[in-house]
């Protein structure tokens, strides 16, 4: 059985930092992707950023591109997700994921975590 879970989140002020974490089991697939996204009330669900076991891949969302970081613990089985310079409008659920697709696209992703409030005031 795949399991995720997300932790790391919290309340922060606007141009603070957190580092969120995906412990994940259960994974026993050559490659996959593991993927963060974000959802924020009343808005639909997007994709932030992307890790791929395959090569070390990474892409971002542009809205993220130069403050946050995804990167993989194999031994710890962990993704973490570094944010740096948050911002009000980063204020969502963040959750996990993972799938055999590459992309930002929910749709690819078919096992997922439930979920980690990052609250970012102003």
């Amino acid at each position: 059985e795949v399991q995720l879970v997300e932790s790391g989140g919290g309340l922060v002020q606007a141009g603070g930092s957190l580092r969120l974490s995906c412990t994940h089991s259960g994974l026993t697939f050559d490659d996959y992707v593991i993927g963060w996204f974000r959802q924020a009330p009343g808005k639909e669900r997007e994709g932030v950023s992307t890790f791929s076991t395959n090569d070390g891949s990474t892409s971002y969302a542009d809205s993220v591109k130069g403050r946050f970081t995804i990167s993989s613990d194999n031994a710890k089985d962990t993704v973490y997700l570094q944010m740096n310079g948050l911002k009000p409008e980063d204020t969502a659920v963040y959750y996990c994921a993972a799938g055999f697709g590459i992309g930002q696209t929910a749709a690819l992703y078919d096992y997922w975590g439930q979920g980690t409030q990052v609250t970012v005031s102003s």
